[in-house]
């Protein structure tokens, strides 16, 4: 195991100090600015619309492996025990909003590439750091159009790191070699109020509307695909808005989410949806109009060598054999994924998003020393 010198939990603390919640990144990008430059890292920094990313480098030479992340957080919310961006630790534990997802991660890389390049006599190769603040917003204006800038002056990646909290009874016991697609779709039915004892006169909307959810609910998307489990619809809501019960309403409305694998994409299962519900308006008589409110591709690397030796690095370090896996929502690598092989490995992603979010600082200090064994063994092969 390699020697730990930098400690990343000072600089966790002063992420988590900063109230970072997306876009603004309020001031914890300069901290990560004046981190990485004080060890040799050259820094750019892109900003798109309301959101600022970062790009830092150590080196010229390929190939060059990225660790990527976010400085973003959600709100706190009410009811905690702590100031949410006061980065206390308590018996141990670090407290505040960032400590799981995922300020103390990127404190962590930092300090593995601080330690690694002070003790590599040399490698051949370079590091880098992406980061954004608009992981847990929209996700347009960060890592997507950063990296497509990136690429147009020329830069190019050969393997990435995402610092997502991926595990989940203990660190290291899960990888995430890819993510789930998601689709949020809103279905407005409109037809013709009316009033319930002349329905000749009406066209009630909520028909047609059901008799969709009911086809699309009936169709059995995959099997599965490798390495994920089957696609699967839920149908979240269904409204209507109306008060009375002699009244036929106007419109109909019905919001659901499709989580899918490599079988689909988002604009072939949106087409499907937008098909079948028009099919059951026309034969009605309604009016089907669609929205998509969010939507999120997915990606997979296959297990290989990269993933091999991340595997090899958690079991050197933590000394147990981390899992593969695809579960969980949504992140940035359905972007880095398009430019090159990317798998995400973090700390327990339990209290993520929670009042009271927190890890246990040894745990920061041991990611750290695994992002290192990372970076030694990626290098070595070189």
């Amino acid at each position: 195991m390699t020697a730990m010198n930098a400690d990343p939990i000072p600089l966790a603390q002063a992420l988590m100090r900063r109230p970072s919640i997306t876009p603004n990144e309020a001031g914890a990008l300069d901290v990560c600015q004046a981190a990485l430059a004080g060890i040799g890292f050259a820094v750019k920094r892109y900003k798109f619309g309301a959101v600022d990313n970062l790009y830092a480098r150590f080196g010229a030479e390929a190939p060059n492996f990225c660790f990527a992340g976010h400085v973003d957080v959600v709100p706190p919310g009410e009811n905690w025990s702590c100031d949410p961006f006061g980065a206390e630790i308590r018996g141990g534990l670090l407290y505040g909003r960032g400590a799981a997802d995922m300020k103390t991660a990127i404190a962590a890389m930092i300090a593995a590439s601080e330690n690694f390049i002070a003790g590599a006599q040399r490698f051949k190769g370079s590091i880098s750091f992406l980061l954004t603040c608009d992981e847990e917003g929209a996700a347009v204006e960060g890592t997507k159009p950063t990296l497509a800038a990136l690429a147009a002056e020329g830069v190019r990646f050969d393997h990435c790191l995402v610092g997502e909290p991926t595990s989940e009874a203990r660190v290291g016991d899960i990888i995430k070699n890819g993510r789930r697609g998601s689709l949020n779709v809103v279905i407005n039915m409109d037809g013709k109020q009316g009033h319930v004892a002349y329905p000749h006169r009406a066209l009630n909307p909520v028909t047609p509307l059901i008799e969709t959810l009911a086809a699309l609910k009936a169709r059995r998307l995959d099997d599965g695909a490798p390495g994920f489990d089957p696609s699967n619809l839920e149908v979240t809501s269904i409204d209507v808005g109306n008060a009375t019960h002699n009244v036929i309403p106007q419109r109909a409305r019905a919001r659901l989410n499709i989580r899918f694998n490599t079988n689909h994409d988002g604009e072939s299962l949106f087409t499907w949806i937008k098909e079948t519900a028009e099919a059951r308006a026309s034969a009605y008589g309604a009016r089907a109009s669609f929205s998509i409110s969010s939507q999120s591709k997915c990606f997979y690397t296959a297990p290989g060598a990269f993933t091999d030796l991340i595997s090899a690095a958690v079991q050197e370090t933590f000394g147990h054999t981390p899992v593969l896996a695809t579960t969980g929502g949504t992140s940035d690598a359905r972007f880095i994924k398009d430019y090159c092989p990317v798998a995400e490995l973090g700390l327990r992603n339990e209290t993520a998003h929670m009042v009271d979010e927190h890890c246990a600082v040894e745990d920061v200090r041991t990611l750290a020393r695994c992002y290192e064994t990372v970076l030694r063994r990626y290098f070595a092969t070189q």
